[in-house]
């Protein structure tokens, strides 16, 4: 599956839990949420999967953590906010 199908079911995904979720929850029941929709639409998914960052001599074994990665090809990073600011 090429990535713009990926992206476009992924959005679909996310749509779905908004729908039915609305806002105002935490991050972490959104990011359940999207995981278990993901999986039922056939997608290999990882929560919190840690990367390492190497800075010179130094790896840090998991300088970030992607909240979901979706088949190994695309990153969701989610975010939950009070409020939409202009940054928004």
């Amino acid at each position: 599956m090429e990535i713009n199908q990926i992206t476009d079911k992924i959005i679909g995904c996310a749509i779905e839990v908004h729908k039915a979720l609305g806002p105002g929850l935490l991050e972490s029941a959104y990011e359940e949420c999207l995981d278990f929709e993901l999986r039922n639409a056939g997608f290999f998914t990882q929560r919190q999967f840690a990367v390492p960052v190497v800075y010179k001599e130094i790896k840090l074994e998991c300088g970030y953590r992607i909240d979901i990665l979706v088949d190994n090809k695309v990153v969701i990073e989610l975010k939950t906010v009070d409020f939409f600011s202009p940054v928004h």
